[in-house]
């Protein structure tokens, strides 16, 4: 009986060292959970035996148990390597629809813009609601694609102009072209036809400020707007011309919108061509290039008429040409942005992240992954910062949590338990020579 007790402990022992060896031999290995060998005694007795003289039976390796403990974070030049500050698993799913879970982070994009990790296996997001990234669908799961297409253009529909208008500025003394605009008219005249930037001249207008917009195929159009202080106490006109030519207000003869200023100096959204909102909008202008027809709305609530200096304290338009993938962003709340080169983001998704109430009830898979099982619970999918989730870190990776100190005093630990178990083997079998020898 002494024998098959040591040999149960060398067998424990030497589970020990493979167990510490794994440990050690994925210590520089991203996401990886060490591991350490747990043991019980054995006792073999019934009802009859006394317990109080039961010698025991050896050992057994109850289980190897993991522990996930969080490891420190090793930072990278890639936006896609994410880490885990805190609890929580990747979601992958493969090409047949198998999911399994993992700490390791290092994720890059496939041919078809697929995010995967080494495995090829796909990292699982949660699909965006809207493009600005503040509302997600977390009922599901689907694949992470970059685009790898150019992002869309989109025409502009809406102008903000925050300016001041001099007050102390008089009407110009040159009348603004009046000329008529039908080319059939005998009387036309390419001189003085206001359709054309080209016949106005500085001593026509007080102020002038342009910016870029763009049509539905994302070619750029200069616009440029021209102000002229009327005769009429706080009354201007402004003329819009759209690379050259006249885009108009069709509500006036000579297709100029205009602004009343209040006494304060503020906009009256009572007069003018403005609406309850300080808004107007210009006839549809039509480019050459194919494209729709550009409708601009311009928004001049916050322009002003003070007695200071013309200013443009804000011009902006809601337009934007084609993009192409500049680059990804992930922020620590597991949303994904891709920039592109026209200066626009968009969210592609976030990061969802899973628990489970058992861990160590995980069974592991290889590849630093694993897999749900019974023990371990059902699974509980969340967006990351949100319950006992952790947080996102982008370049970033999770290093193993070994270490190395601790192993190799546990590889101490285990050889000397292994050398002990077979001095009891010598030592047995030195008893049972000197019993066989007895005559």
């Amino acid at each position: 009986m002494p024998f098959r007790i040591a040999l149960s402990g060398l067998d424990a022992a030497s589970t020990d060292l493979q167990v510490t060896g794994h440990n050690i031999a994925n210590s520089a290995t991203a996401g990886f959970k060490q591991s350490r060998a747990e043991f019980a005694d054995i006792y073999a007795t019934s009802i009859q035996d006394v317990s109080s003289t039961s010698s025991g039976r050896g050992v057994k390796v109850t289980r190897v148990a993991q522990q996930f403990s969080q490891g420190s974070l090793n930072f990278t030049s890639n936006n896609l390597d994410l880490a885990i500050s805190g609890e929580g698993f990747f979601i992958l799913k493969d090409t047949a629809g198998n999911t399994s879970y993992s700490r390791a982070g290092a994720f890059s994009s496939d041919r078809n813009g697929n995010v995967v990790n080494h495995a090829n296996e796909n990292l699982q997001v949660f699909a965006p609601i809207d493009t600005a990234g503040t509302r997600f669908n977390t009922g599901a799961t689907v694949d992470l694609v970059l685009p790898t297409l150019s992002g869309a253009p989109q025409a502009t529909d809406n102008v903000i102009a925050a300016l001041n208008l001099d007050a102390a500025e008089t009407q110009p003394g040159t009348a603004w072209p009046a000329g008529t605009t039908d080319t059939t008219d005998v009387a036309y005249s390419a001189a003085a036809d206001p359709t054309f930037e080209s016949n106005i001249t500085t001593d026509m207008y007080n102020h002038a400020t342009s910016t870029t917009i763009y049509d539905s195929l994302g070619n750029s159009h200069r616009a440029t707007m021209y102000y002229r202080k009327t005769a009429t106490s706080g009354l201007w006109q402004t003329y819009t011309y759209i690379d050259g030519t006249l885009a108009g207000d069709g509500a006036t003869a000579n297709h100029y919108s205009t602004l009343q200023f209040q006494p304060s100096g503020a906009l009256d959204t009572t007069a003018g061509s403005v609406d309850a909102q300080g808004r107007f909008d210009l006839d549809a202008w039509t480019p050459v290039n194919g494209a729709d027809p550009i409708t601009v709305t311009f928004d001049y609530a916050a322009t002003s008429q003070y007695g200071a200096d013309f200013a443009v304290n804000d011009l902006t338009q809601d337009g934007f040409t084609a993009g192409r993938l500049s680059g990804v962003d992930v922020d620590n709340s597991g949303v994904i942005f891709a920039r592109f080169t026209n200066g626009q983001s968009t969210a592609l998704g976030k990061v969802a992240l899973a628990k489970f109430n058992n861990p160590q009830g995980l069974r592991q898979l290889g590849d630093t992954s694993w897999a749900q099982t019974y023990t371990a619970g059902d699974v509980q999918m969340g967006e990351p910062g949100t319950s006992s989730l952790g947080l996102i870190q982008s370049g970033a990776l999770e290093n193993s949590n070994v270490d190395i100190a601790e192993q190799l005093v546990n590889l101490i630990t285990a050889q000397r338990n292994f050398q002990a178990n077979a001095q009891v083997i010598t030592t047995a079998d030195t008893i049972t020579q000197t019993i066989i020898n007895i005559r």
